[in-house]
């Protein structure tokens, strides 16, 4: 995508990548597949539109099809006319300069017929803001930008927090950072953020976060391994394993490796990092080299948690994580296109791989281990059902008390989404210890 790319082809792109999502395509790939994914000045905005306008989607959706007098077959030409309205709403570009170029844009993304009706359609927005916005409010979707089936299932689950989980997955999130304790402090590497303009602050055990994120790359002490980009919440993982010098270890779904070089940045620990998704290996590889962390305890493999029989050698394991596949509900505000992406029959596979896994790697615990089950889901069928399903199916496990450190939100095991403005800005991850006799 070349430097000098306009507003209008920005929008476009957007819509193209919005519209591919709406039709079953991961965003990243979206973007990927109409050459939105390169580097360059422009590529940021691309990006920020794409994302802007699927974290307020259903808000928006439901405008749009207020302004029309008859629905839009065409589903980039509707893409596009969110994206303009995302950015009357929530950026910061001059009005004018919006609706000029999505004029523009309509011609190209649908027909040149198309820039009359666009036109009619943002302009009647400004003039009637107000109104169109209150009338998305009275339905649930437009409301809270969810799929219906997405919204019913947080309510019915969590009757007092839902509201605020809900709100929680449109914002945008925090970039974290979390500081690499073998190869620097936290006090050290913020010294160096500050001596080259970076404001950032300390938050959690050993995080950091950029108050105006940028390209990670682009942070002093990347290359050097300094930190990995990790969510607060999912910092938490690796210190509630309890992991001690010379144990071993198994991170069972691992790649793309935060919580397992985590894990060895804790201790001196014998580390199996085990991913089923081999393509997905060589970036785990990556991290540990990057970070300085790919010595001989660690050990990343390729092979299905759920099938240890073709990858275990029958040697017990001290700890186990199991960080298992999961519908990501808890995450959506960094990843807006799954709200979108996913289908209310996901959740009942998801629970099915997810016993499977438990299930499958519970024999591979010495006695006395202790086993972590994690998902980044808000929703109780993935987490509590699944691990009283567990205990009920094995009654000698024992369900060990979680401590969290003050300022985290939580319900038992499952960390509460965070507003914009919380301390401790997490995404919606849910942790249970199950410890072995």
């Amino acid at each position: 995508m070349p430097a000098s790319i306009g507003l209008n082809a920005s929008q476009r792109l957007a819509a193209l990548a919005v519209a591919r999502v709406h039709a079953g395509t991961p965003l990243p790939v979206a973007l990927a597949e109409v050459g939105a994914d390169a580097s360059g000045p422009a590529r940021p905005l691309v990006h920020e539109l794409a994302y802007g306008t699927l974290r307020h989607w259903g808000t928006l959706d439901c405008v749009a099809r207020a302004l029309a007098d008859k629905p839009l077959t065409d589903a980039p030409l509707h893409a596009l006319v969110c994206v303009a309205l995302y950015q009357l709403e929530h950026a910061k570009a001059p009005p004018f300069a919006v609706v000029d170029q999505a004029v523009h844009a309509a011609a190209v993304v649908a027909r040149p017929a198309a820039r009359a009706l666009v036109n009619a359609m943002l302009r009647r927005f400004l003039r009637e803001r107000e109104a169109l916005l209150e009338r998305a409010q009275r339905d649930d979707v437009g409301r809270w930008s969810h799929p219906r089936w997405w919204i019913e299932r947080v309510l019915a689950d969590w009757p007092a927090e839902g509201p605020a989980m809900l709100a929680a997955g449109n914002t945008r999130p925090p970039q974290s950072l979390r500081v690499n304790r073998r190869a620097t402090t936290r006090e050290a590497l913020l010294a160096r953020f500050a001596a080259e303009g970076v404001a950032a602050r300390a938050e959690g055990a050993c995080g950091i976060v950029v108050d105006q994120p940028r390209p990670v790359a682009e942070l002093p002490g990347y290359a050097e391994g300094a930190f990995s980009v990790q969510d607060l919440a999912a910092q938490l993982a690796a210190p509630l394993l309890r992991v001690a010098e010379g144990m071993s270890v198994l991170d069972a779904c691992a790649a793309p490796g935060g919580k397992a070089t985590h894990l060895v940045e804790l201790a001196d620990i014998e580390l199996v990092a085990l991913d089923a998704d081999a393509s997905r290996l060589g970036r785990m590889r990556e991290n540990f080299t990057r970070l300085r962390l790919d010595g001989a305890n660690v050990r990343v493999m390729h092979g299905d948690a759920a099938q240890p029989s073709a990858w275990w050698d029958g040697v017990p394991f001290d700890r186990v994580l199991a960080d298992v596949p999961c519908t990501a509900s808890g995450i959506v505000r960094r990843h807006p296109d799954g709200k979108w992406i996913r289908r209310p029959a996901d959740v009942a596979s998801f629970a099915r791989q997810q016993r499977a896994i438990l299930a499958a790697l519970w024999p591979l615990l010495r006695p006395g281990g202790e086993m972590l089950y994690v998902t980044c889901s808000v929703f109780r069928e993935e987490n509590e059902a699944r691990v009283a399903e567990f205990l009920a199916c094995h009654a000698a496990a024992l369900r060990e008390p979680l401590t969290f450190p003050d300022g985290v939100a939580h319900s038992g095991g499952q960390l509460l989404p965070s507003p914009e403005a919380a301390g401790h800005n997490q995404d919606g991850f849910f942790f249970a210890r199950l410890r072995k006799p």
